[in-house]
C-alpha cells in the first residue's frame, strides 16, 4: 500500500547513519536536553539563518511556548488560517489567546493578508502565518502589514523545514518561527520534537526558562513555566537527517515535477509555485472539481493499493470542539479546499515506478468517466 508519507523508508535510507547516533546517544550520560541538544539546536538554528534554536517536545508547544514568550495571552487575539492542522489554533489557546480565523489565498493556500488585514481589531496582538504542503506564506505582505499595525508576526513552518521566500528560510522572517519534528515532517524524528527558532535574544532566554520550569539554574523556578524539553535520542536522529534535508527536498521537488508532468492534462487544479519561493512539498496536493469526484477519486485509488490522504477534510472552525465559538471571516476559499483537496504519495524514497503507479491510476479514474 502507498501512503503520503513513508517514515520508515527515511529510517531505512539512512539507517547505519541513525543507528550509530543512537547507539552514541544510549551508550552516553545525558537523554533529555545537554551538548548533543544543544549542538542540533545550533546546527538548526544556522541552517535556518537565525541566531537561536530552542528543542522542546512537539511542535505544538513550539507555537505555544513562543507565543507566552512573546507576551502573548489571556485578552489577546492572534490570527490565522483555518486550513490548517488544528495544533495551530490548539496552540493559541493553549498560550490563553483567542484564535482568530480568516481565509487562504486560492492559488497558494496559505493565508490570505488582505482577509488578515480585514480582521485586525483592538484586541489583536499577533499573526500567526501557515507554510501549508511546504509553501511559504506571502512574507513580504505580511511582515509589512504587521510592522505597519503594530503585530508580531510569527512563522509556523511544521511542514516548510528548509523552503525559502526569496532569499531567506522560512521561520526566519518573522518575530519567531515553530518547527514540528514529527516523523512524517520533511526534517522528522522517530518519535515527537519541534522547535523555536529566532534572532531575538532576549525572546529566546524566555523560551529556555519556560521550556522547564522557568528555571536559569535547576531547582530555581523564576517564572511560571513547563516541562517540555527536546530529548537527546531525537536530536541525534535530527541532526543526522538534517545533513540530508536539502538533498531529500531536492527529491521531493523532483516528484512534484513528474506528478504536475503526468496529470497536467487532467481536469485537476495542480499546486502553483509563486515567483521567487522555493517549496518544499511537505504534501502533494491536488483539487478535484468537487467533492464527488474528490470521493470517487479515492476509492478509485485505494482499490489500486493507494492511500491519498486529505489534508484537511474538516476546518478547525467547523469541528465540535470550535464550532460556533472562535471569531471567523469569510471562508469561501478554505470551505471549497475542504472538499475537494487530496494529497498524493510523496516522499524522498518514493521510487520512479510507484509514482507511475499514482499517475496510471489517477489517468485511468479520468478515462472511465469520459
Amino acid at each position: 500500500m502507498l501512503h503520503t508519507a513513508n517514515p520508515r523508508a527515511s529510517y531505512l535510507a539512512l539507517k547505519t547513519e541513525i543507528d550509530a547516533a543512537i547507539q552514541a546517544v544510549l551508550q552516553g550520560s545525558s537523554y533529555v536536553l545537554g551538548p548533543l541538544v544543544e549542538d542540533f539546536e545550533r546546527r538548526f538554528a544556522d541552517y535556518i539563518g537565525v541566531g537561536h534554536g530552542i528543542g522542546v517536545n512537539s511542535g505544538s508547544d513550539a507555537l505555544h511556548l513562543a507565543l507566552r514568550g512573546l507576551g502573548v495571552g489571556p485578552g489577546d487575539e492572534v490570527i490565522t488560517v483555518s486550513h490548517t492542522a488544528v495544533a495551530t489554533v490548539a496552540a493559541i489557546e493553549m498560550a490563553g489567546a483567542a484564535p482568530v480565523l480568516v481565509d487562504v489565498d486560492p492559488d497558494w493556500r496559505t493565508i490570505d493578508p488582505a482577509a488578515v488585514e480585514a480582521h485586525i481589531g483592538p484586541a489583536t496582538r499577533a499573526v500567526v502565518a501557515v507554510h501549508l504542503y511546504g509553501h511559504p506564506a506571502r512574507l513580504d505582505a505580511l511582515r509589512e502589514l504587521c510592522t505597519r499595525r503594530g503585530l508580531l508576526l510569527l512563522e509556523d513552518c511544521a511542514q516548510a523545514h528548509g523552503a525559502r521566500w526569496g532569499d531567506r528560510r522560512t521561520g526566519s522572517g518573522g518575530d519567531a518561527g515553530v518547527f514540528s519534528f514529527y516523523p512524517t515532517k520533511n526534517l522528522g524524528g522517530v518519535g515527537d520534537g519541534g522547535m523555536v527558532v529566532t534572532q531575538d535574544d532576549a525572546l529566546a532566554q524566555r523560551i529556555r526558562r519556560l521550556r522547564q520550569y522557568g528555571w536559569d539554574t535547576p531547582q530555581q523556578s523564576l517564572v511560571p513555566g513547563w516541562n517540555t524539553r527536546l530529548d537527546t535520542l531525537q536530536a541525534a536522529v535530527l541532526a543526522v537527517k538534517l545533513a540530508h534535508l536539502d538533498a531529500q527536498n531536492n527529491a521531493r521537488r523532483q516528484l512534484a515535477a513528474g506528478y504536475g508532468e503526468g496529470l497536467r492534462d487532467l481536469p485537476l487544479r495542480l499546486p502553483a509555485e509563486q515567483a521567487g519561493c522555493h517549496p518544499v512539498y511537505h504534501l502533494y496536493v491536488v483539487e478535484t472539481e468537487d467533492g464527488p469526484t474528490r470521493e470517487a477519486l479515492r476509492a478509485h485509488l485505494l482499490a489500486a493499493n493507494i492511500a491519498a490522504g486529505i489534508h484537511y477534510p474538516t476546518p478547525v472552525h467547523r469541528q465540535p470542539a470550535y464550532a460556533g465559538r472562535l471569531r471567523c471571516g469569510p471562508l469561501p476559499v478554505t470551505e471549497r479546499l475542504a472538499a475537494t483537496v487530496l494529497s498524493l504519495p510523496l516522499y524522498p524514497e518514493l521510487e520512479p515506478g510507484e509514482q507511475a503507479l499514482v499517475i496510471d491510476g489517477i489517468r485511468a479514474f479520468f478515462r472511465g468517466r469520459r
